[in-house]
């Protein structure tokens, strides 16, 4: 087994490899199709952590021929751009002079150092590729959006990383040189637990197999209790910052509004795995509350408020419970947004009419007219 971690052993070397994200390199689809025709543009590459967009990058570099300049934003500077633009300029270190510019975690970069690839891009110095988790659209200049084609790759398959382990399992540059016996099933277990992320699934195996004695048939055996303690747990899909968060609690709150109970729980369980505050989590029950159940069971708001306070003073994990059964109950209540429509209409119209002055005979009283004290008296 070389020093390269097996990850890195098994990425493709070419379009015919790459498994998975057929909706972009499909041999229909554009992408593929701009890459045959040597016509490729500049590229942002978005996507979930393992879903193949460096691999993408260096198949396309190995594809189309083009030297291959790789840098990582979290490491780089406006520095090691220029650098990376004089070797792409000099034709003795690029006789073809064309040159594709990899940034990973390109998000990374400042407004200054995004500023800095402009002009390149813009000439056609080099060919720039952008991977980045986090949405473009938000987290990258406007100007170079604009000069780039966005591509975004999705979670693989299951299937997709079963085919990629099976490929492992018989590539000489992965794991085809070891004695290995390993079931369909615990295959399908890899695949599950990986969750979209094909690194994750090659990690755990490369460690299986590199922490497991032969049995006495000479066979390296991988079974399902070896995996799970290979990989630990099913990897969550999203972080605590990051788009996945805003569409899990987008999500959780709709099932909520939506009297899915079983939905709320699940989209609940995602967020306290994947380590979200709890007392954003019971705050979003709180407002729910409040906006969607409303008057049609008032005392929603009654218990949210009080689960928001417990959760706040016992914490994690037995908040967990608290959370639980506000959300349900919030779930399982009859909805009404009355409350919630009355006081945007009210506040509209104070914002946008002329709404008059108060009626004499709801104001405040005593009240005081040309130093005379009025009293008004109810009738």
């Amino acid at each position: 087994m070389g020093s390269e971690p097996l990850a890195y052993r098994m990425r493709p070397k070419s379009l015919d490899e790459y498994v998975g994200q057929e909706h972009i390199i499909g041999k229909d689809k554009l992408l593929y199709r701009t890459i045959k025709a040597d016509r490729l543009s500049s590229l942002i590459l978005w996507g979930p952590p393992g879903c193949g967009k460096t691999s993408l990058a260096k198949v396309i570099s190995e594809t189309t021929k083009y030297k291959f300049i790789r840098i990582n934003a979290v490491t780089s500077g406006v520095a090691d751009i220029k650098n990376a633009i004089e070797e792409a300029d000099n034709p003795l270190l690029n006789p073809s002079g064309k040159c594709i510019l990899f940034i990973d975690e390109i998000h990374r970069f400042n407004k200054l150092q995004q500023d800095a690839l402009l002009p390149y891009v813009e000439n056609g110095t080099v060919i720039l590729i952008g991977a980045t988790t986090e949405n473009p659209y938000f987290e990258v200049n406007k100007a170079l959006i604009s000069r780039s084609m966005v591509v975004k790759l999705e979670p693989l398959k299951k299937e997709d990383i079963i085919k990629i382990i099976k490929n492992t399992l018989k590539s000489k540059d992965g794991l085809g040189n070891y004695n290995i016996k390993i079931s369909e099933e615990t295959i399908d277990t890899i695949a599950d637990i990986s969750n979209g992320d094909v690194r994750t699934a090659l990690n755990g195996l490369e460690i299986a197999v590199l922490t497991t004695k032969m049995n006495k048939d000479g066979f390296i055996e991988l079974t399902d209790e070896v995996m799970s303690q290979s990989m630990n747990t099913r990897k969550a899909m999203f972080d605590k910052s990051g788009d996945s968060h805003y569409d899990n609690i987008s999500a959780f709150i709709k099932s909520m509004r939506g009297s899915d109970v079983d939905a709320t729980v699940f989209y609940l369980a995602r967020a306290i795995n994947a380590g979200e505050d709890p007392v954003f989590l019971a705050r979003r029950i709180v407002i729910c509350a409040s906006e969607d159940v409303g008057m049609a069971n008032p005392n929603a708001l009654v218990v949210a408020t009080s689960a928001m306070q417990a959760v706040n003073m016992i914490g994690m994990p037995e908040a967990r419970i608290i959370l639980s059964e506000a959300a349900c109950y919030v779930a399982k209540s009859p909805k009404s947004n009355a409350s919630y429509m009355a006081i945007n209409k009210a506040l509209d119209d104070v914002k946008n009419k002329d709404t008059g002055t108060i009626p004499m005979h709801i104001r405040n009283a005593p009240a005081e007219r040309n130093g005379t004290i009025w009293i008004w008296q109810r009738v």
